[in-house]
C-alpha cells in the first residue's frame, strides 16, 4: 500500500487477521501505519525511483490516497506491475474535473460545473445558474480544502486550476462503498448519512436512518454502476447530495474511506478486509450490517487533547464504544481517531459515541 495514514494503518490489521503481511511505502517512520507495520520503504508518493523500488516483490500494489502522479501509475503498469485500481480509474479520483465530466457522459447525475480561467467565467456561470457557487480545486482538495463559496464574483480567482459549480440545496449527505474484483464480482454496504462541519466528516450513521429504501437502492445502484463504468478495482466510495431533485455524485474515493469506518464493528465485512480481498481478486465478503443502527463519530484534536489521560475515562463513560486511534500527535481539528457504537435506536447511539468523543477529547473537564 503506498500511503501510511490511518487507512493503511486499518488496513494491515485486516491483513494480519488474513495472515498477510502489508507492505508500505511511507513518507515519515512516524507516520500512523509505519508505527505498527515491519515491512516499511520510506519515499515520496510522486518519487517514480521509490515507487519503482518499492513495487519489486509486492503482488499488488494499492494506495490510501490519491497523490501518486498519473504518468507513475501507468509507468508501473508498463512495467508489468499489478496497479489496483489502476490509472485509467484513479484519474477519475485525482482528477474531479474529469470525474464531472465522465460522469456526465454516462448519464449520472451531477452537480451543473463548468471549467473556469477568469473570474470572468465565475461571474457568467453565477448568473446564468444563480449565486451562490462553489469553485473547486481540480486536484488536491479534501476535508474542506480546496472549496471556496461565492455569492458574487470573486476579486480573483483562489488557484490556477479550479472548476465551478452550482450550489446544490441539500436534504442530506449520503456515501454508498462498493467494492469490485477484477473479474467483475462487486459488492455494496447499505448506504450511510454523513454529517460534516467546516468541510470534514464529524459522523456517519449506518443504514443511512431519513431516506427511503428506494432512495438508498439508487444510491447503491449508482455507485455499483460507477464501479463498473470506471472499471474501478478494490473500495469506491461514492459521496453524494440528496438534492430536492433527486441524487447527484459529490466525490469519488477509490480506497477505504472515512464514510465506512463504521463497518469494522457495524458490517460482516469491513470496508479494509474488503479492500484486500478485491484488489487481490479474493471472494467478496457480505456487506450485511450487524446492528439496526451503527454510528461512527470523529475524534478531533481539542485545544488540549491528552489521549493518554482521556482514553480511559472514555471507556469507563461508554464501555460499549470501539475507540480506534490512529497513533497522530494531537493538534486541534486533526483526524485523531474515532468512536463506533452500535445500537437498536440513532438518537441513543449517537448520544453515546459523541459522548465518548467528548470525554476523549477533553471537552468534559
Amino acid at each position: 500500500m503506498v500511503g501510511a495514514g490511518q487507512l493503511a494503518r486499518m488496513t494491515h490489521q485486516a491483513a494480519v487477521d488474513l495472515g498477510m503481511s502489508l507492505r508500505l511505502l511511507a513518507e515519515s517512520p512516524t507516520d500512523g501505519a509505519a508505527l505498527v507495520t515491519p515491512d516499511v520503504e520510506l519515499g515520496a508518493p510522486d518519487d517514480l525511483a521509490a515507487l519503482t523500488r518499492f513495487a519489486k516483490g509486492c503482488d499488488v500494489v494499492t494506495f490510501d490516497h490519491e497523490h501518486v502522479p498519473t504518468e507513475h501509475l501507468r509507468a508501473l503498469e508498463d512495467s508489468d506491475v499489478a496497479v489496483r485500481p489502476g490509472a485509467d480509474a484513479l484519474l477519475f479520483a485525482q482528477d474531479k474535473l474529469a470525474q464531472r465530466r465522465r460522469l456526465q457522459e454516462l448519464g449520472i447525475p451531477v452537480p451543473v460545473f463548468a471549467p473556469v480561467t477568469s473570474v470572468a467565467d465565475v461571474a457568467r456561470f453565477g448568473e446564468e445558474h444563480g449565486w451562490p457557487v462553489v469553485v473547486k480545486a481540480v486536484r488536491g482538495g479534501y476535508d474542506g480544502r480546496g472549496v471556496w463559496f461565492y455569492d458574487e464574483p470573486p476579486d480573483s480567482l483562489p488557484g490556477p486550476n479550479v472548476y465551478v459549480e452550482a450550489k446544490v440545496p441539500l436534504l442530506h449527505e449520503l456515501a454508498v462503498q462498493v467494492a469490485r474484483r477484477p473479474s467483475g464480482g462487486t459488492r455494496a454496504w447499505p448506504a450511510v448519512e454523513t454529517v460534516q462541519q467546516d468541510g470534514i466528516c464529524v459522523e456517519v450513521v449506518a443504514p443511512a436512518p431519513r431516506i427511503s429504501p428506494a432512495l438508498s437502492t439508487d444510491a447503491e445502484r449508482i455507485a455499483l454502476r460507477v464501479a463498473s463504468e470506471l472499471d474501478v478495482v478494490g473500495v469506491l466510495a461514492v459521496e453524494l447530495f440528496e438534492a430536492p431533485g433527486g441524487l447527484l455524485v459529490n466525490e469519488l474515493a477509490m480506497r477505504p474511506h472515512n464514510s465506512g469506518h463504521w463497518s469494522i464493528e457495524g458490517s460482516v465485512t469491513s470496508q479494509f478486509e474488503q479492500h484486500l480481498r478485491a484488489v487481490l481478486d479474493w471472494p467478496l465478503g457480505d456487506t450485511s450490517p450487524l446492528a439496526p443502527v451503527t454510528v461512527m463519530v470523529n475524534l478531533l484534536g481539542g485545544r488540549d487533547t491528552d489521549l493518554t489521560r482521556t482514553l480511559p475515562p472514555a471507556l469507563e463513560a461508554v464501555p460499549e464504544a470501539h475507540v480506534h486511534l490512529y497513533g497522530k500527535e494531537p493538534r486541534p481539528a486533526r483526524k485523531l481517531g474515532h468512536v463506533t457504537v452500535l445500537g437498536d435506536d440513532v438518537v441513543e447511539a449517537r448520544e453515546r459515541a459523541r459522548t465518548a468523543v467528548r470525554v476523549l477529547r477533553g471537552d468534559d473537564e
